[in-house]
């Protein structure tokens, strides 16, 4: 399930995920987003077909969770991997803009009291080159990235930011461990101990943005968990959002939301 949609006023995007985006693909959309609303819809489909689908994967919402939990209440539910990976890319993030931000203020009060003692300014450049500004806005790609992707120019200038800046290094390794905890093909049990060493990790870091994220993983814990059994994700939902963007954009946009609705019907419905 998807709760994004190409047009504004229809969303979830309901999917067969055993279609693989091809014919037969799309099971429902949804207009509007509340939980009611949407739950209303889906009990359309005979309630003998909804407690045969045996897996969901959704994001962290939780209208999410209760239209699942509602509509097809024998279903697995799974937090996609994405979502949660997201979660900590925008925690690394989050501290690198503090740090600029940081940087920016030091950069002009450096400035005034230059202009007030009559010297002329010069700022701070690291052993590459940058100065604090530049370090701490040229490292935003190179945080989204595993090391052994780096360029020898991002390898230089990450040892001089985690260098300086220890707090946004030790984010970082805890962005990688996480990664790591899904990308190894484990079982669950191994899954959940992995799980609790890193909670222990972002426990001793004392990282604000990282102990929100474990807080909220903690109330989803066995739902993400539930990715080991069959390491399910939303990446066929993402693809078949794409497709119908393409489609929409091949358009030249949408003026009869009802007509695309349909033709979108026609090309990938699932049969009732």
């Amino acid at each position: 399930m998807n709760r994004r949609c190409p047009t504004e006023s229809y969303t979830p995007l309901l999917t067969n995920r055993d279609a693989r985006t091809r014919d037969q693909s799309l099971v429902a959309v949804v207009a509007g987003t509340k939980s009611e609303d949407v739950i209303e819809v889906l009990k359309l489909i005979d309630g003998d077909k909804r407690n045969q689908v045996e897996e969901v994967t959704l994001d962290l919402s939780d209208s999410m969770r209760k239209i699942v939990r509602t509509a097809f209440p024998k279903a697995s539910r799974v937090i996609d991997r994405f979502h949660i990976q997201e979660l900590a890319c925008d925690a690394v993030q989050e501290l690198r803009i503090k740090h600029r931000w940081d940087a920016i203020q030091q950069c002009n009060d450096e400035m005034e009291e230059a202009k007030l003692s009559g010297k002329p300014y010069g700022p701070f450049r690291y052993s590459n080159g940058d100065t604090r500004k530049e370090l701490l806005i040229r490292s935003r790609y190179l945080l989204f990235k595993p090391a052994d992707k780096w360029s020898s120019t991002q390898k230089e200038r990450a040892a001089i930011l985690f260098d300086n800046y220890p707090d946004i290094k030790a984010a970082y390794g805890l962005r990688h461990s996480l990664r790591m905890t899904f990308s190894k093909n484990t079982i669950k049990d191994a899954a959940r101990l992995s799980m609790a060493r890193w909670y222990n990790k972002v426990e001793e870091a004392g990282l604000h943005p990282f102990n929100v994220i474990a807080a909220t993983f903690y109330e989803h814990y066995d739902e993400i968990l539930n990715f080991y059994s069959n390491r399910s994700s939303n990446a066929l939902v993402e693809s078949f959002n794409a497709k119908i963007k393409l489609f929409r954009a091949n358009l030249r946009g949408v003026v009869d939301k009802k007509f695309f609705l349909l033709r979108i019907a026609k090309l990938y419905a699932y049969p009732h």
